[in-house]
């Protein structure tokens, strides 16, 4: 019987958040997102003309980056997530609020970045002289607010784990940074920088002990 008891209570001994999978796929998920944002941003900063829209949109390695690129911003919203399962425990209200923040901001600029990925090239293809008229209306507070609250998000998500005290401090600030120079980061080379904090984060994660635990 007391054999029994002491089964029933070993899984709730522990972190049991640094147990669950998601929280093991939080560091590959992390460098593989902050890995695609470099290599991408890398690829195509000298392909990106901001006076030739038409031409950057029609260039095949554009393209295909763009299609990467947006993959990259998909594995973030879960890096995101996996990653405050590690500090839920001690992240309380504002760290709620920093997820959230991140997960709309990206997903604004996730948003923004389908739309040059995917429809964007289809006008170069179709309607070229559309591309080369002034953005207005609700398109442009689109674009801006994709970029504020990207930045924002990212920012916050940083301060909160920061405040939290489960990740380096040292990554925590490079988020804050790589959320506020990312208002830009559909244009690189502006998105390098939070790459670089993912990847960090990422394989810190990895390296953590009882990254890999398990519940038996």
């Amino acid at each position: 019987m007391t054999n029994l008891d002491a089964s029933k209570k070993q899984p709730s001994s522990g972190n049991t958040a640094s147990r669950a999978p998601l929280t093991q796929l939080a560091g590959p998920l992390a460098l593989t997102a902050g890995v695609l944002m470099v290599v991408v941003e890398i690829v195509i900063f000298p392909i990106v003309d901001r006076d030739d829209h038409v031409g950057t949109s029609t260039d095949s390695v554009y393209r295909v980056s763009g299609v990467v690129y947006f993959v990259a911003f998909c594995l973030l919203l879960l890096a995101a997530v996996a990653a405050y399962s590690w500090q839920a425990h001690k992240a309380g209200r504002f760290g709620v609020v920093g997820l959230f923040g991140a997960l709309v901001g990206t997903m604004f600029l996730g948003g923004d970045l389908w739309f040059e990925t995917f429809y964007v090239t289809y006008l170069a293809d179709t309607a070229p002289e559309v591309l080369d008229a002034d953005p207005a209306g609700l398109i442009v507070i689109g674009a801006v607010s994709s970029y504020i609250l990207f930045a924002i998000g990212w920012a916050l998500f940083g301060l909160a784990s920061f405040r939290a005290g489960v990740f380096p401090r040292a990554i925590c600030i490079a988020i804050v940074i790589g959320g506020l120079v990312g208002f830009q980061s559909l244009l690189p080379p502006f998105g390098i920088v939070l790459g670089l904090a993912m990847i960090w984060l990422g394989i810190w994660m990895i390296r953590t002990p009882g990254a890999a635990e398990v519940v038996s």
